[in-house]
């Protein structure tokens, strides 16, 4: 871990296997969901992240040790609702880079640790702030969850059969695609801006905006003409039978996606039904399409099929499971996947030729750090004594998420 007078805070040098954002500090007022993953994709890419936890542990149901998302951070607990929780944590303020929290609107400023409190302390500080209904707007307020945020966007009324509802795509495309990826990018644009101007500024970086932003090539789609507004009924979302999802002879499935018509043709021989097609360009046939590859496909086991499309163009691959995964013969060669501590979890993405990014510790646990981060940032006020008076001011209230 970085220690103090090598880690500069504007401008530092990158070191080999500590990633390109060495020396860059941040602190991560703790949540769930989108936050800590945000924050963990800073650490993978060299950041000094410290966490800030709150007294009775984290949110997330599982043992925080195996909670890859604190992967690479450190770790001080501070009660905000202390009389002096506030004042500790402007002072972590007051050196870092970069901060993020993700309560809702609102609730950091009335904890008195909003933008305009960190920003007198630290004038170039990027405030990235992360919720799912953004900073203001009629929801802003409201609970919620990924599923409801990218319900309202659209994309999830694109997922799944025309005769069946939408099904839950995980936690993915709101939280992390639509939420942290678009956080950290808005953090990194603005700390940019913040080392040329001097000044930093507040990210408001909302899933709603962010899972709209990732089906922009539909809408074009749309309003060209080249998408229909349901279901199963497009190039990409199933509707198409060359490109989905089939079931094989042992339960298992196999994922398609021969688009361009010399990759269909190897495809469709290979798979041993070329000459017994109707025409892929006929819509109005593609039902009877769907149906002979289906009933293809469950002749034989995934495995048989993985290996009668090895090595070919037919855009073919097995569905694998979270356990198989690793063991790809692809990814185990790419190290796609990394072994560290007991778990096996994905490396950091993406890579980099000079400063590439490494697993460099396990998941912090709350408040092992706080002595190295007192002497590594200059904060002795995090190895004074908590204050055990209350703070009057109202309780955080973490983003609904996951």
């Amino acid at each position: 871990m970085a220690t103090a007078g090598t880690t500069p805070r504007h401008g530092p040098p990158t070191t080999p296997g500590r990633g390109p954002l060495t020396g860059v500090r941040v602190v991560e007022l703790a949540g769930i969901g989108p936050g800590p993953f945000a924050a963990m994709l800073l650490a993978d890419l060299g950041a000094d992240v410290v966490r800030v936890d709150r007294p009775g542990g984290p949110g997330l149901g599982i043992d925080p040790a195996y909670d890859v998302t604190n992967r690479n951070k450190r770790s001080v607990v501070i009660d905000l609702k202390a009389a002096d929780g506030p004042e500790r944590v402007l002072a972590l303020a007051a050196r870092a880079d970069i901060l993020v929290e993700g309560y809702r609107p609102g609730v950091a400023e009335r904890l008195g640790v909003g933008p305009d409190a960190c920003h007198a302390r630290n004038p170039r500080l990027v405030y990235g702030r992360m919720t799912g209904w953004g900073q203001e707007g009629p929801l802003a307020h409201r609970a919620g969850h990924d599923i409801a945020y990218i319900a309202l966007t659209g994309t999830l009324g694109m997922i799944g059969a025309p005769d069946q509802p939408p099904p839950p795509p995980a936690n993915l495309l709101g939280d992390y695609a639509g939420g942290s990826l678009y956080l950290v990018v808005g953090v990194l644009a603005a700390l940019h801006h913040a080392r040329v101007s001097g000044t930093g500024q507040v990210v408001d970086a909302a899933i709603v905006d962010g899972t709209a932003h990732l089906s922009a090539m539909i809408h074009g789609m749309l309003a060209a003409g080249g998408w229909q507004d349901r279901r199963g009924a497009n190039l990409l979302d199933g509707g198409c039978p060359f490109y989905g999802t089939y079931e094989t002879a042992d339960g298992r499935h196999m994922a398609v996606g021969a688009l361009e018509p010399q990759f269909y043709d190897t495809f469709v021989d290979l798979l041993g039904i070329d000459g017994e097609l109707p025409d892929r360009h006929d819509v109005a046939r593609w039902g009877e399409l769907r149906e002979a590859v289906a009933t293809r496909f469950k002749a034989r086991t995934r495995d048989e099929w993985t290996a009668l499309f090895e090595g070919s163009d037919a855009c073919v691959a097995p569905v694998l499971s979270l356990g198989e995964a690793p063991y790809h013969p692809h990814l185990a060669a790419r190290g796609t996947f990394a072994d560290h501590g007991g778990i096996t979890q994905p490396a950091p993405a993406p890579r980099f030729s000079a400063t590439p990014a490494t697993i460099r510790s396990g998941p912090a646990q709350p408040g092992a750090d706080t002595d190295d981060v007192a002497r590594d940032w200059d904060v002795p006020e995090l190895l004074r004594p908590p204050s055990t008076d209350p703070q009057p001011s109202s309780h955080p209230q973490r983003k609904a998420s996951s």
